[in-house]
């Protein structure tokens, strides 16, 4: 069973073949969007080779979903695979999060920062 399982249809705003995507629940940032995969898979890795070339293309369709409501500055796609990477629900979800200027003192680094202390060389 997956909580994605009960997300109402009313707060999918893409879907297609392979996956569907909604905003956030709890977003970091205005904006900030979930791709999820319409088969249970675990996670990137448990993805089939189609569903993986697949995803760019939503990545793609999901970036335009959001500039048509917000003018994000930059992205950050994350994904996290298995419970030491941060990985919490079990169901393939690719967070891609808008960066708008000033949402950080420092955004250098970037997703470097995951594992505290080692994001700066």
């Amino acid at each position: 069973m997956s909580v994605f399982w009960e997300i109402p249809e009313d707060r999918v705003i893409y879907r297609d073949d392979h996956f569907f995507i909604i905003r956030d629940k709890y977003p970091v940032s205005p904006g900030h969007s979930l791709i999820i995969s319409n088969q249970l898979r675990a996670d990137y890795f448990d993805l089939t080779d189609a569903e993986k070339l697949h995803l760019m293309e939503v990545i793609e369709k999901c970036k335009q979903l959001i500039e048509q409501e917000f003018s994000p500055d930059g992205y950050n796609i994350g994904m996290n695979c298995g419970e030491v990477a941060g990985q919490t629900v079990f169901h393939f979800h690719c967070h891609l999060i808008p960066r708008y200027k000033g949402d950080m003192e420092d955004p250098r680094g970037g997703v470097r920062h995951c594992v505290a202390g080692k994001g700066y060389y």
